[in-house]
C-alpha cells in the first residue's frame, strides 16, 4: 500500500516551454503546495503536491491555469480508527495527520490549499462534523466537505481518470467506486456525468480481528446476511464460509445494478438512490474500478486489513473477466485514492461591469462550493426547475444552501423572457434558506446584472443577490469572490478545482 516512488509527474496542460520563457514567480506563474486529506469509513491517507500555475492568454485579466503536479508525498494508508462503534477516534486521526506532515516535510503553514474530505460509512458516525470543523479553522485555504454517496461518486469519477477517458474518447464509461461501506456507480457519457447511483455494499461493513472474531458489523451487512440464514455480531466468530457466502452475494448485488434493469429484491433494499437507467452492460464502453477494494481488482496488493476486501476485489475480477468484452475493464488513474488525490488548482478570473452586487457588504466570500446547472432557451419552468435540482442533488442536496453558489451554463440567445423564466426558477430553488443570507450565482455569460436585477427588482426576492458572470466553472469547485476593484469595479474571483490525474491504462 505505499508508493515507493518519491514523485509522481502530472502535466496537465505544456501551455508555456520553460526553455523559451522566463516566468516571473507571482505575476506569470505561481508556485502552491496542496494536501489532500481523505478521512473514509475503511481507511485515512494524505497527499502533499507541488502545482505550478501559469497565465493562460495575454493581458494581466487572463486566467492562471495548473501546468504542472508533482505529487511529493504519499502517506501511507491507515485503518480509520473508531473510539467506539458510533465515533471516529478523532485524536489518533489528529496524530496520523501530523506525522504525514512530518513525514513530507511540512508545517500547516508551508501549504497553501487543500482539500479534507470525510465519506462513506465515516460520515453516520456521531462527531463526523467536528472532525471537518477542526479543520474549518484553515478555511481560507482549505476545501472542507463531507461527501454523501452522490458527492463521493462524483469525487470518484473524476479522481479515478474515469471521466477524463469518456471525454478523450467520447465515450461512455462506468466508474465503480468500491470502498468500505458503500459502492458509488458514475455512469459517465462524453465527458458528462449522466447519472450516479449508490448501493451498500463495501469491504468493511464486516471487520474482524486476526482470530476472526468481529469487531464491527453495519447495518447493510446484517440484511445480507440475514438473506443468506445467517446472524452476525460483534462478538462472534466470522468462519471462512460465511466470509465466502457475504462475497458472493455482495458480487451478485453489484452485477446486477451495474447490469441496468430490474435489480432483485435485495438489491433494491439496499440502494441509496434509483438504478441505473441502461439496458445492460452492453451500453458502456468501458468500465473503471476505484476506492479501496479497486486495489485488489487490479491486483495491485494482497495485504489484508481485517475485512472482505481481498476476497471481494478477488471476486469482482473473476466475474468482470467472465462477463465483460475484450478491453471493456480500464485500470485507472487513481485506485484507493481516487476519492480526493489533492486539491488547490487556482484558475484566477475575473467578472467585469455586467456583474450584479446588491451589496458589497456580503463580499469578501471564501470557498464557496458551487453547483452548476446546465440551461437552455427551448426548457419549460418544471425542467429548468429539474436542472437547477440536479445541480445540487449532485452534491446529496434538495434545496440550495446558503454557503453553495449556484453556476449556470445558458445555452439560447438570453432575451428577457428567457431570463426571466430563469429567475423564476432561482427563487424557487432558494425559497427555504433565510432572507439574511445572500445568493450567489455564477454564469458563464454576461447576463449577470439583467438577472440580478429581476431578481430584486422585479421579483422582490427579499436576499442580497451575489451574481458574477463571464466565470467558467466545473463540477468540484469552489469560488471566492472578492469586493469590486477600481472605476470599473471588476469582481475577482478565484476558481479552486480539486485537481486530478488523466492516467490511465486498458488492463
Amino acid at each position: 500500500m505505499h508508493d515507493d516512488e518519491d514523485h509522481d509527474h502530472f502535466h496537465a496542460l505544456d501551455l508555456i516551454d520553460s526553455d523559451e520563457a522566463e516566468d516571473i514567480e507571482g505575476i506569470e506563474k505561481f508556485t502552491l503546495h496542496s494536501v489532500g486529506i481523505d478521512i473514509g469509513s475503511s481507511t485515512t491517507h494524505t497527499i502533499f503536491s507541488r502545482l505550478i500555475l501559469r497565465r493562460e492568454g495575454a493581458g494581466l485579466s487572463a486566467k492562471f491555469v495548473v501546468t504542472n503536479r508533482d505529487v511529493l508525498h504519499r502517506s501511507p494508508i491507515m485503518l480509520t480508527p473508531y473510539s467506539s462503534g458510533s465515533a471516529i477516534d478523532t485524536d489518533s486521526v489528529g496524530r496520523f495527520i501530523e506525522r504525514s506532515y512530518e513525514e513530507a516535510g511540512f508545517t500547516p503553514d508551508d501549504i497553501d490549499t487543500g482539500a479534507v474530505v470525510i465519506t462513506g460509512e465515516a460520515l453516520k458516525k456521531e462527531n463526523a462534523q467536528p472532525i471537518l470543523e477542526r479543520f474549518s479553522e484553515e478555511s481560507g485555504r482549505f476545501i472542507c466537505a463531507s461527501a454523501g454517496p452522490m458527492h463521493e461518486a462524483l469525487l470518484a469519477a473524476y479522481g479515478s481518470g474515469a471521466v477524463a477517458i469518456s471525454k478523450s474518447h467520447s465515450n461512455s464509461v462506468l466508474d465503480v467506486d468500491m470502498g468500505g461501506g458503500t459502492t458509488k456507480i458514475s455512469l459517465i457519457q462524453g465527458g458528462e456525468i449522466a447519472q450516479m447511483v449508490a448501493v451498500e455494499i463495501g469491504a468493511r461493513l464486516i471487520a474482524y480481528d486476526a482470530d476472526g472474531t468481529i469487531t464491527r458489523v453495519e447495518q447493510p451487512a446484517r440484511t445480507i446476511m440475514g438473506s443468506l440464514g445467517q446472524e452476525v455480531e460483534v462478538g462472534g466468530k466470522l468462519t471462512d464460509a460465511q466470509r465466502d457466502q457475504f462475497v458472493e452475494a455482495m458480487t451478485n448485488i453489484l452485477f446486477d445494478v451495474i447490469s441496468g434493469g430490474e435489480v432483485s429484491p435485495l438489491a433494491q433494499s439496499l440502494l441509496l438512490t434509483d438504478g441505473l437507467r441502461i439496458e445492460s452492460l452492453a451500453d458502456v464502453d468501458h468500465v473503471v474500478y476505484s476506492g479501496g477494494v479497486s486495489e485488489y481488482v487490479y491486483e495491485r496488493t494482497a495485504e489484508s486489513y481485517g475485512d472482505a476486501g481481498p476476497w471481494f476485489g478477488r471476486a469482482v475480477r473473476e466475474r468482470s473477466e467472465a462477463e465483460f468484452r475484450p478491453g471493456m475493464l480500464v485500470t485507472p488513474a487513481e485506485g484507493i485514492r481516487a476519492t480526493v488525490i489533492g486539491a488547490g488548482e487556482y484558475t484566477l478570473q475575473a467578472s467585469g461591469s455586467t456583474s450584479y452586487i446588491s451589496t458589497p457588504d456580503a463580499l469578501p466570500v471564501r470557498g464557496i462550493q458551487v453547483a452548476r446547472a446546465f440551461i437552455s432557451k427551448e426548457q419549460s419552468a418544471e425542467e429548468m426547475d429539474a436542472a437547477l435540482a440536479a445541480a445540487v442533488g449532485k452534491y446529496d442536496l434538495a434545496k440550495l444552501p446558503s454557503d453553495m453558489a449556484l453556476a449556470m451554463s445558458i445555452d439560447g440567445q438570453p432575451d428577457y423572457g428567457y431570463i426571466r423564466r430563469l429567475a423564476e426558477a432561482v427563487v424557487r430553488a432558494v425559497a427555504d434558506e433565510p432572507p439574511e443570507a445572500p445568493v450567489f450565482l455564477v454564469v458563464d455569460v454576461d447576463v449577470a446584472k439583467s438577472l440580478g436585477g429581476i431578481l430584486r427588482e422585479e421579483l422582490a426576492l427579499p436576499r442580497a443577490v451575489i451574481a458574477v458572470d463571464g466565470i467558467e466553472v466545473g463540477d468540484l469547485d469552489y469560488v471566492d469572490i472578492g469586493k469590486p476593484m477600481g472605476a470599473s469595479e471588476v469582481i475577482p474571483v478565484t476558481v479552486k478545482s480539486l485537481v486530478f490525474s488523466i492516467r490511465s491504462q486498458s488492463g
